[in-house]
């Protein structure tokens, strides 16, 4: 069974920023961090969906991405 965390879009505490690379609009993905856990959320749906995942998931996202490992071209020739 699966344990559930308190990470929603509508909690008072829960700070949540984008990249700072981001141009300032709401065309962006947001990340907050609470108990081992990262939400992710659509900056245009602030009371929308979040997308929760333990840090150590998230840090191997970001790693893949910094890495280019989640690119198209670094996809070719490996099975989906």
């Amino acid at each position: 069974m699966t344990d559930r965390v308190s990470l929603h879009s509508g909690a008072a505490d829960t700070v949540w920023f984008k990249s700072g690379f981001s141009s300032g609009g709401d065309n962006c993905v947001e990340v907050a961090f609470a108990d081992g856990t990262t939400g992710i959320r659509d900056s245009k749906v602030m009371q929308g969906p979040v997308l929760a995942v333990t840090a150590d998931a998230f840090a191997t996202f970001l790693g893949g991405i910094k890495g280019d490992e989640l690119s198209a071209t670094a996809r070719q020739g490996r099975p989906r």
